[in-house]
């Protein structure tokens, strides 16, 4: 958006604001917070076309593959809207191994062979060989899971998952992106001993990926355009830092490629009306009054950041046409190629690692 663009967009939403009467204003117990985020610094490298010619693997009409994983019979799992876990064979047959009954975000095969879904209605679940499904967790401290997002799979089992906000489910989360309470968490699940808060205060807890010695977990902040390192073993055991500060879009899925880096899709560039805004209570709250046609939305636009482990950006990989890979949720390596996931998408996106 040009510059003029945003003030003109600035005014009319400031106009909303001082018309709001008092009692149409945000309830007082609740309003959205300020929050002032850096100015945007992009990463170096010239715009390209690198997933623009992505070629897309038909889902059957399915729609919203959020994540992608490959089983130990070489075949593609993804989950979709309708609650279904799909699976598609090296031979290019596809079918329904299993419904979760809620709305199935990130997966991941654990080395006992069972496929741990992030299921944003339902929990942490696993879904047995036979096609079973099984609730593990829902809840922490009597307070239930909002929307479970995304999770890893150690080596010994443990499973590392978010849940996004404990205010808001799936079909609210740009709320919760411009009020920023930062209430989503990070978890850690095993067999035997349970569930455990590693992380209680992210704004918009996302993608979740272990480091390759199992040291730290990454977790993407996407309402914060970051992405923080726990640490789970060493000297820093049960400490957060920043990785990756300042990116150009949002967040979402964080997942590990070879050699140790780290694929982070960017599911939206930011906004520039939206980053104005944010220091401003009350003119958020005349945003999100306004009519969703008038609302700064998101732009179809695919881009991923490859990251090394320094958290630096080795690869940036754009869609600007949005075309072929619009909305990315995910980006999954797998030999040789990235599979992309989206929530917006029929197919899943699939390009050569540069």
């Amino acid at each position: 958006m040009r510059q003029a663009g945003v003030r003109a967009a600035l005014l009319v939403v400031a106009a909303v604001a001082l018309a709001l009467p008092p009692y149409f204003a945000w309830p007082a117990a609740e309003p959205p917070a300020a929050w002032h985020p850096s100015p945007l610094a992009d990463v170096p490298g010239p715009r390209n076309e690198a997933l623009a010619g992505a070629e897309r693997i038909p889902l059957g009409g399915a729609h919203g593959p959020e994540d992608v994983a490959f089983g130990p019979d070489g075949a593609l799992y993804t989950g979709v809207a309708d609650g279904r876990i799909l699976r598609r064979r090296p031979d290019g047959s596809l079918d329904t191994v299993a419904r979760t009954g809620g709305r199935p975000l990130g997966l991941r095969f654990g080395g006992d062979g069972r496929l741990y879904v992030a299921d944003a209605a339902r929990g942490l679940l696993a879904m047995g060989r036979d096609g079973s499904v099984e609730v593990l967790v829902r809840e922490h401290g009597h307070r239930p899971f909002r929307l479970t997002d995304d999770l890893d799979v150690a080596a010994d089992g443990t499973v590392y998952f978010t849940d996004a906000s404990t205010r808001v489910g799936l079909g609210d989360a740009a709320r919760d992106v411009v009020e920023q309470y930062p209430t989503g968490r990070l978890f850690s699940w095993q067999a035997g001993t349970g569930v455990r808060l590693l992380h209680g205060r992210l704004a918009f807890a996302n993608g979740v990926a272990l480091d390759r010695d199992e040291r730290s977990v990454l977790v993407a902040e996407t309402a914060r355009y970051r992405v923080q390192r726990c640490w789970l073993r060493g000297d820093r055991a049960g400490r957060c830092d920043v990785f990756a500060d300042n990116l150009p879009g949002f967040p979402d899925g964080v997942t590990r490629g070879r050699d140790g880096r780290f694929w982070v899709a960017l599911v939206s560039p930011r906004n520039a009306l939206l980053d104005r805004v944010h220091p401003h209570p009350r003119l958020k709250t005349a945003l999100l009054r306004l009519p969703d046609a008038l609302r700064p939305g998101p732009k179809a636009y695919g881009r991923v950041l490859g990251l090394g482990e320094d958290g630096r950006v080795v690869h940036d990989l754009h869609d600007p046409s949005g075309a072929a890979a619009a909305f990315v949720t995910n980006a999954v390596e797998h030999a040789g190629h990235l599979y992309l996931g989206g929530l917006e998408s029929g197919w899943i996106a699939r390009v050569r690692v540069p």
